[in-house]
């Protein structure tokens, strides 16, 4: 099954600032990634080019990295996910930009019935997550959209009821 998968946000700050974000991904001041509620993205060797990594079971390595501007990521696992994803940071009007998360994948085998019932709707709300969590560094009043029920169910299962509450925290 092909996917297509894009969040965006229109941001009234430059450029250069938003992709300063992109930029401190798996950092110790990482400004984009909503860790306070999701697993940390961790990669093992700081940010560039085949660096590999991933966060919760998701696994990849970086194949394109421009700082300030983008990086994309190529798939390693979970088996049957066969594609990229990528943050990118575009110029608009009046000193704002676009700030969008794409993924574009081929789902085989098992993750034909994974990517739609599990990996979906938590990747819609972690991406979520990290774009109201790049507003707030930016000191923007950020887009909040509430977890579905379907989603703190399955967080609430696959942490064996351990799971926190959505929070969007400023990592600055």
């Amino acid at each position: 099954m092909k996917v297509v998968n894009r969040h965006h946000r229109i941001v009234s700050r430059s450029a250069a600032s938003v992709g300063a974000l992109i930029d401190s991904l798996a950092s110790s001041q990482d400004c984009l990634w909503p860790h306070y509620s999701w697993p940390k993205m961790r990669f093992d060797q700081p940010l560039g080019v085949n660096v590999r990594g991933g966060h919760g079971p998701i696994r990849y390595f970086v194949e394109t990295y421009r700082p300030g501007k983008s990086i994309s990521f190529r798939f390693s696992s979970p088996r049957g996910f066969r594609g990229f994803h990528r943050f990118e940071v575009t110029d608009d009007e009046n000193n704002s930009c676009q700030l969008e998360h794409y993924l574009e994948m081929k789902t085989t085998g098992f993750a034909l019935l994974t990517w739609p019932l599990i990996y979906r709707p938590l990747h819609d709300a972690l991406i979520e997550d990290a774009l109201a969590t790049a507003q707030l560094n930016l000191q923007l009043h950020p887009d909040i959209h509430a977890w579905s029920l379907w989603v703190k169910c399955l967080r609430w299962i696959l942490s064996a009821g351990k799971s926190s509450s959505q929070i969007i925290r400023s990592s600055i």
